[in-house]
This record gives structure tokens, sequence and C-alpha cells, in this order.
């Protein structure tokens, strides 16, 4: 294990920051279908050494299982870490068909300052109970962050932390954003200043820390909106329904 290699697998906007931060600590390849984003030499140098970790983070989509068997068999890691936002019971379908522990330990943070916000967040994670050597995949990950000056935190299952990244974080900023939006149409038409409006709520959420005030801004990006299909729940398609109404209303274009 000493002798071993961590594989990041897909180097986009997780990716790369998961590279940079557990390359201060550890040996660490970098693996993507863009051979542009791999540093190949150190790649081809490691390519006889052990994988312990694979650290996947490429985005969720209807081959993602595939992707991840075949990342699996081009690497026969030890435990596989899905850092991705996934669909709900991913984790569980694909330790049923792998003989390895699976961690999922969603991402959290802005993609302009992610580096930091590893190292701000707690990183939550998971992993199914039937998953072999699931204690030893715990202790081994936890020791990993704690190298990377990351905070951990186990939860009971990844299906909770897989719905915990939907529902409680991208939609519930959605719909923080929508009222935003739906706050601000309400101002125009009455011909009112929307900051002044809100200056009712400052104290309130100075005390009591529940009338968050938000930028009224069209939702574009890759988060909020495409992880609303991650999940069956067609009173979630609320949000992107009020921000298309929004953007029609107010003029604004998709970014």
């Amino acid at each position: 294990m000493k002798n071993g290699k961590d594989v990041v697998a897909g180097l986009g906007e997780i990716g790369l920051p998961i590279l940079k931060l557990l390359s201060g600590t550890k040996t660490v390849v970098g693996f993507d279908i863009n051979p542009k984003l791999m540093d190949q030499k150190k790649f081809d140098n490691y390519s006889n050494a052990d994988t312990l970790f694979l650290h996947v983070c490429i985005p969720f989509s209807k081959t993602f299982q595939s992707n991840v068997k075949k990342l699996y068999k081009q690497f026969s890691p030890q435990c596989i870490v899905i850092h991705s936002t996934i669909s709900p019971y991913t984790t569980k379908k694909l330790q049923n068909i792998l003989s390895v522990p699976i961690i999922y330990s969603a991402t959290r943070g802005v993609h302009e300052r992610m580096l930091r916000d590893l190292r701000r967040y707690t990183k939550f994670f998971a992993i199914e109970k039937n998953a072999p050597k699931a204690k030893w995949a715990s202790t081994q990950f936890r020791n990993t962050m704690k190298k990377c000056d990351v905070k951990t935190k186990k939860m009971s299952s990844p299906l909770t932390l897989e719905l915990a990244k939907i529902v409680v974080d991208t939609s519930y900023y959605g719909w923080l954003i929508n009222y935003a939006q739906m706050s601000n149409i309400i101002a125009r038409k009455h011909k009112v200043d929307y900051d002044e409006m809100w200056e009712f709520s400052d104290e309130i959420q100075k005390f009591l820390g529940n009338r968050p005030k938000m930028f009224p801004g069209f939702i574009g990006g890759h988060c909020v909106i495409p992880n609303l299909s991650l999940i069956d729940e067609k009173s979630l398609w609320q949000i992107d329904k009020f921000n298309n109404s929004f953007a029609k209303k107010s003029g604004k274009t998709k970014s």
C-alpha cells in the first residue's frame, strides 16, 4: 500500500481540485478521456503501481455505472470513492456488482473556489452496510481527508447522502432563488425598490436566520437545474418552470 497510488478520474471542476487536494499528502495521478488535461508523464511513471483509491469525479449520465465499471477494470482499485453528484440508489447498485468497497462522498462548494471550499466544509461520506471491508475503507478515507485538513462525517447510508446533495443543497438553493425572483417581480410590478423592500427582513435574518435575501437572477450553470433530472420528483421541477417564467418576464436570457 505504501508504494501504491490514488487515481482521480475526471479532471473537471470537481476532479481537478480533488487531485490538487490529495497531491499534497500522497501519490496521486489524474485520468481523463481528454489526454490534454492529464500529466501523462506522471501517469505513465506510476502505471505499474497498485491503485489504493479510485476517486470518481466524472459527470453523472445514463452510462455512469458502466463508466465506473470500466474504470474499475482499468485500475483495479482497493476502494472506490464517488465525489460526483449522482442519482439516488446509484451507490447501492454499483456496490451490488463490484467486489470492492464503494464510498459516496458528495462534494460541496463553488466551482471557482472549490479547493478552498473542500477544506472549508465537512466532507460527508457513506458506505453500504454490506460493502466488503467497510470499516477499513471508512478509516482509510477519514485518515486521507484528515491529512488534507478536511473534516469528515459519516452518514448512515449512501442514499441519505445522495438525497441530501440534491434535495437540501442544490434544489433548496434553487427554491430560495425562485422566491427572490418572485419577490423581484412583485416589487417591479408595484414600482418599489427590491432592496429597500427586503430591508424589512434584515433584522429577522440577523436574529433568527430564517429570512435569507437572495439575488433574483436567472438560474444558469450546470448544478441546480440539471440536478433535478437525477431524482424522480415532479414537484421539484417547479424550480425550472418558475426560472423560465422569470426569464421571460424580466427579459433575462439563459447563461
